[in-house]
């Protein structure tokens, strides 16, 4: 068993007054709503935080790099519930070894119609993880803090729509949208970024747009 870090205390402490983006402020009314889990552990290279692989032949998100979590179901009963049960059928994780610290803001996304919470937890007694549910996860990656925060793993990714927004490649994976905006956030206001040049500008790689249009 390992006790919460500092920064981890320190980011929980504030999470609920981050700010939303106007882009992310649910509509009133509308929307589905979900949960993702943002689990941080400590592993054998330090600090990490749970992601996994979509499928290429899922029917959400194919192919992209995201946080375990799904709709909340009437039975669920909210958010943390909804994100632990979707982190254990899409990852194994055990619930009973997740301590939850807090849940951030919720955020609207209008692409797929969900009000998302994210809900970060600590991995107090960490089991063996894999991509439990095939037809949906493709991998399951625990990535060091380290790798992410590296300046040579940070670029600016540009959408043809002319969006553009934070990502990271680490494991193999190339972490863009929803997961990489969260990620900034969480890992700037936990004190824990290093300087990179947002200024480095690279396109949306086409095998991403066309797997992307298909969800």
């Amino acid at each position: 068993m390992t006790q919460v870090p500092d920064w981890l205390d320190r980011l929980a402490a504030q999470a609920q007054r981050f700010d939303v983006p106007r882009w992310w402020t649910p509509p009133n009314g509308s929307g589905r709503a979900a949960a993702v889990l943002m689990l941080f552990g400590e592993g054998p290279l330090g600090p990490d935080v749970l992601l996994i692989q979509r499928s290429t032949r899922g029917r959400r998100h194919p192919g992209q790099p995201a946080f375990p979590g799904g709709g909340v179901d009437p039975d669920d009963g909210g958010p943390v519930a909804a994100a632990l049960r979707e982190a254990e059928e899409e990852t194994g994780v055990d619930p009973a070894g997740v301590h939850v610290l807090c849940t951030m803001p919720e955020l609207y996304l209008s692409h797929s119609d969900n009000r998302v919470t994210p809900v970060i937890a600590w991995w107090r007694e960490p089991s063996a993880v894999h991509a439990a549910s095939p037809h949906e996860v493709e991998s399951v990656e625990r990535v060091p803090i380290a790798e992410l925060v590296d300046p040579a793993n940070r670029v600016t990714l540009r959408h043809p729509r002319g969006t553009a927004g934070p990502a990271f490649r680490v494991r193999g994976m190339l972490v863009w949208g929803f997961t990489a905006m969260v990620l900034d956030t969480v890992l700037r206001e936990g004190g824990l970024e290093r300087p990179w040049d947002p200024a480095q500008v690279e396109d949306l790689p086409q095998e991403v747009i066309d797997l992307a249009s298909r969800s």
